[in-house]
């Protein structure tokens, strides 16, 4: 009786020990995959912010070109306006 007792004792520590070693393993999966998604969610933000900062500056760009065509054009009715239209 008390060998079979232990033995059921020892069997009961492997089943948990072994029980435990799975549950690590699905938990580091479980953190694999959370890791993965955690970078491509970044990714996906950075790359959002590029196209942000890339239409920000295409905007700047074309408000920069406005602003020197008005200043010419301002310049250019500046002088006609100085010399009388001459």
């Amino acid at each position: 009786m008390k060998k079979i007792f232990l033995s059921l004792a020892a069997l009961a520590l492997v089943a948990s020990v072994y029980s435990c070693r799975e549950t690590t393993k699905e938990n580091a999966e479980e953190t694999a995959e959370s890791v993965q998604t955690d970078a491509e969610n970044a990714m996906d933000n950075a790359a959002e912010a590029v196209d942000n900062a890339a239409d920000a500056t295409e905007d700047a760009i074309e408000d920069a070109g406005e602003a020197v065509e008005n200043a010419a054009e301002d310049t250019k009715e500046a002088v006609k306006d100085a010399t009388d239209g001459q």
